[in-house]
């Protein structure tokens, strides 16, 4: 009686976005996170995440690292616009449909997470890198930002490096030249969520 006494505060949209996000409150309550997890989520639809997606055949648009901040709080540090630190349940909270995932580093990567976060939080600021380019050093995208840090962090390559020429980038075409001034990139070397997701460091542990 109490939670419909509460419904009755809201107008039916409302409801409806609340009611939404209940698999996502659960799995919030379900996950106990650690440093260095690799966090990923489908975002809202609109054309670049539907060309991510598209492109690898995975439903994962973006990722993270699941990090504590300065006051000991979970948040995520995430290049979406810029690089920059987000809430745990916000992150979350941002998922289409509640499409989540966390995978965790083996634990013999442990010693190495300091290190890890240290090289994450070294690109705070940096803007988004839309041209995909992972040699620029300035700027940089959600799973680069991850690939980069644990790189240098630990020697290793974390998933699997791909060409663009090399995904299902055809249904794609127009939307790629678009954001590419005409241009067709299809040699540039690239690492996608969909690669870390199935990176031999990581194991799931809520998906």
């Amino acid at each position: 009686m109490i939670v419909f006494a509460l419904l009755a505060f809201f107008n039916r949209e409302q409801c409806s976005v609340l009611i939404s996000r209940v698999p996502v409150l659960y799995d919030y309550f379900c996950y106990f996170p650690q440093e260095g997890d690799v966090v990923f989520q489908s975002l809202p639809h609109g054309d670049l995440v539907d060309a991510i997606e598209g492109i690898t055949h995975s439903p994962w648009s973006h990722c993270g690292v699941v990090l504590r901040d300065d006051k000991k709080q979970w948040v995520v540090i995430e290049s979406i616009y810029n690089v920059h630190e987000t809430p745990l349940l916000s992150w979350m909270l941002r998922s289409r449909d509640g499409n989540f995932a966390a995978y965790r580093l083996d634990s013999k990567y442990s010693p190495l997470i300091p290190k890890f976060k240290k090289d994450l939080l070294s690109w705070m600021g940096h803007p988004y890198d839309f041209d995909y380019d992972m040699t620029n050093g300035q700027s940089v995208y959600c799973s680069d930002l991850v690939y980069l840090a644990f790189d240098k962090a630990s020697g290793e390559k974390m998933g699997t490096l791909e060409k663009l020429g090399d995904l299902d980038w055809k249904p794609f075409e127009h939307f790629i030249q678009s954001e590419q001034g005409g241009e067709l990139p299809l040699a540039r070397v690239m690492i996608t969520p969909a690669s870390l997701s199935n990176a031999p460091q990581l194991n799931p542990v809520l998906r």
